[in-house]
C-alpha cells in the first residue's frame, strides 16, 4: 500500500497532525476521526491517549516520501500557530526581557552570531502553558536588547520530531546557520520515548529546512534520555555534546565526533570524575581567557538546606580537553543561586565578549498567575561571564545601560518609598542584620535578609502570589558587607552579588501597583534607574 492510500484513507492531508514510523509502520493521526474512510484489513486504527492513529507495514516508503509529508504537516502547524503570536494583555508580562505572545516558554536555543546579526531561538508550546510537542521561534537582533520575530523555525512535524523539536545550539558557516537539535518521539499508550539529533539548516538566515536526524541510534549504555547537542569545532574536527543518561541512571557526557557536521561518530560517555544527578540536560562549552568551561543543567541533585527541594540545577565547571578532543572536568560552581535559572546558552559578541541567557524557569512547573492571561515563562536578562584571577564572574551586559532613565537617589530606611515603576535598577550595599523589601503593598513584598546569625543571604517570595516552586534561597556568604545590583521587570527579579561573584533569579508574582521600597535595620542609600521598554519581538 501507498503512503498516499494511506493519506486518503485518513480523510485527506488537512486532517493529520502527525507522521510517525514504530517498528517499521507508519502511522499517521487524524484531527477528526469522522473523515476516516473505510479501512482495508492491512490498516489498523487505534485510540492512543485521545488521538486515533491509522497505522500500516512501511513496505518501501522512502525517507524523502516522509519528509514531503512532514513539510505540508509544518505548513499547517506553522499556520495554525499564527494565531497564538499576538500577546495577551498582561500586567505581568516584562518590559525588556523575553516572554512568549501566548502558551509557554522554555529553554533558549541556536543563540548565536550570524551574518551582521544576533539570532536566538526559543521553545514554544502556543496553545497553553503546559509542556507538551515544542516549536522553536526565532528573534534576531542587532544590538541584544532589541529584538524582532522571524518566524516559527521548527514545528513538531516529521516522523524524527513528531513530539516536539527538543533543544539545541547553531552554528554559523559562510554558506549558512546549522541548526542542531533533539528530536522527540512518543510512542503508543506508554509515551515511550525516541530520540533523534537532528539538523536543520538556512541559507539565508530565515528560513530553515530540516534535513532530518543527523544521529539515529543510540550510543552504547545509554538510555533514551540523550539530548541537547551542542557543536563547536576544535583540534581540527567538529564535537558535538549531547546530555545523557546511563543504563545506570546516572547523568553523564556523551561525546560525537564529525568532519562534515552531516556524519557523526560515537566517542564516548564522559563525566565519571564528578558524577552528578540522574541525567544532564543542555549543555555549553566555551572558552574563556584561555580556559574553557563546560555549562550544563544536572538532574536529581538533593540539597542539605530544607528551603531548597528543587532537584533541577545549574552548573559550570573548568574544562580541559587532550589531543583526542576526550573532555575532563574540573572543579565547578552553581550559575545561580536563585529559583528560576535553567537551561542557559552563551554566545560571543561581536567584540568578543562571552554573553549568557537562560530560561528564567523551571521544567514540569506549569501553574502561576500569568497563567491567568495564556502565557508562562520568560528568558532571563543578558548576562556577561568574566573569568579573573582565578574567579568566575557574571555581570549585567553592558547593552542594557541603554534602558536605563534619568537615576533617582533614594535614602531608604522603614518608610516605604515609591517606585513609581516596578521595572528598574537598584544598586546598594545591604549589611549584615537589614532586610531589603521589594514589590512592598501591604502584605506583598519578596524579601532579602542579610542574616548575621546563620552567615546567608536569604531570599524570600513566600509573601507573594507564587502558585508553585519554593520559596526560600539561601546564599552562604562570607563579605563584610553585600554589594547589590538588582534588576527587577514587572515579575522578576535578579540580583547580581558582590561585584558578580554570585546571581540570584525569581520571578515575583505581586499586584501591579507593589511598587514599593522597605529597608529595615537601618539606612541605606541607593540609587535607582528606571528601565524603559525594550522593542517587543510581538505587537498587540
Amino acid at each position: 500500500m501507498s503512503l498516499d492510500l494511506l493519506i486518503e484513507l485518513a480523510g485527506g492531508m488537512d486532517n493529520i497532525c502527525r507522521i510517525l514510523t514504530p517498528s517499521n509502520l507508519v502511522t499517521v493521526a487524524v484531527l477528526d476521526k469522522h473523515r476516516i474512510h473505510t479501512l482495508p484489513q492491512d490498516v489498523t486504527m487505534t485510540s492512543v491517549l485521545g488521538e486515533w492513529q491509522l497505522s500500516m507495514a512501511r513496505g518501501s516508503i522512502c525517507d524523502e516520501e516522509l519528509r514531503q509529508v512532514g513539510q505540508i504537516i509544518a505548513e499547517q502547524q506553522v499556520r495554525r500557530a499564527q494565531a497564538y503570536l499576538t500577546p495577551t494583555a498582561s500586567a505581568y508580562r516584562p518590559l525588556w526581557h523575553i516572554s512568549p505572545p501566548q502558551g509557554l516558554l522554555n529553554d533558549p536555543n541556536g543563540f548565536v552570531y550570524h551574518q551582521g546579526e544576533y539570532h536566538l531561538f526559543y521553545q514554544w508550546y502556543p496553545y497553553a502553558c503546559e509542556h507538551k510537542d515544542k516549536y522553536w521561534v526565532h528573534l534576531t537582533s542587532s544590538d541584544l536588547v532589541n529584538w524582532d520575530y522571524r518566524s516559527v523555525a521548527l514545528t513538531p512535524s516529521d516522523w524524527f520530531d513528531s513530539h516536539g523539536a527538543f533543544s539545541g545550539h547553531a552554528v554559523s558557516q559562510e554558506d549558512g546557520l546549522y541548526v542542531f537539535y533533539t528530536g522527540n518521539i512518543r510512542l503508543g499508550e506508554n509515551r515511550d520515548r525516541q530520540t533523534t539529533q537532528c539538523l536543520a539548516v538556512s541559507r539565508d538566515g530565515r528560513q530553515f529546512t530540516k534535513c532530518g536526524p543527523v544521529i539515529r541510534q543510540l550510543p552504547p549504555g545509554v538510555t533514551e534520555h540523550i539530548r541537547d547537542p551542542k557543536v563547536f569545532y576544535a583540534n581540527n574536527e567538529w564535537v558535538m555534546l549531547l546530555g545523557a543518561q546511563t543504563t545506570e541512571l546516572e547523568g553523564r557526557l556523551a561525546v560525537y565526533r564529525s568532519h562534515n557536521l552531516t556524519e557523526w561518530q560515537f566517542d564516548g560517555l564522559y563525566g565519571d570524575e564528578i558524577a552528578q544527578g540522574y541525567m544532564w540536560e543542555c549543555p555549553d562549552t566555551f572558552e574563556l581567557s584561555g580556559q574553557r568551561f563546560f555549562v550544563f543543567g544536572p538532574q536529581g541533585i538533593k540539597d542539605a538546606n530544607p528551603h531548597h527541594t528543587i532537584g533541577h540545577q545549574n552548573r559550570i565547571y573548568r574544562m580541559s580537553l587532550d589531543e583526542h578532543n576526550h573532555p575532563q572536568l574540573h572543579e565547578g560552581w552553581q550559575l545561580d543561586a536563585g529559583f528560576d535559572f535553567y537551561a542557559p546558552q552563551t554566545a560571543q559578541t561581536i567584540d568578543g565578549r562571552r554573553v549568557m541567557i537562560g530560561w528564567m524557569g523551571l521544567p514540569d512547573e506549569v501553574d502561576q498567575p500569568s497563567c491567568d492571561d495564556q502565557w508562562l515563562h520568560q528568558l532571563t536578562m543578558l548576562r556577561e561571564i568574566h573569568w579573573e584571577q582565578g574567579r568566575l564572574k557574571q555581570r549585567p551586559a553592558q547593552e542594557l545601560l541603554q534602558l536605563r532613565q534619568a537615576p533617582r537617589s533614594l535614602l531608604l530606611n522603614a518608610t516605604v518609598q515609591d517606585a513609581m515603576c516596578k521595572s528598574y535598577e537598584l544598586t546598594l550595599d545591604l549589611q549584615w542584620g537589614q532586610e531589603l523589601r521589594l514589590m512592598v503593598k501591604g502584605d506583598q513584598y519578596v524579601s532579602l535578609v542579610a542574616d548575621r546569625a546563620k552567615g546567608v543571604l536569604r531570599l524570600d517570595r513566600q509573601h507573594t502570589d507564587l502558585r508553585e516552586g519554593d520559596v526560600i534561597r539561601e546564599l552562604p556568604l562570607t563579605s563584610r558587607c553585600i554589594a547589590l545590583t538588582l534588576f527587577a521587570d514587572q515579575s522578576s527579579l535578579e540580583i547580581f552579588i558582590n561585584d558578580g561573584d554570585k546571581v540570584m533569579t525569581a520571578r515575583v508574582f505581586t499586584s501591579p501597583d507593589a511598587s514599593g521600597i522597605v529597608l529595615l535595620g537601618g539606612e541605606v542609600q541607593a540609587t535607582l534607574y528606571p528601565l524603559q521598554a525594550a522593542k517587543a519581538p510581538f505587537r498587540a
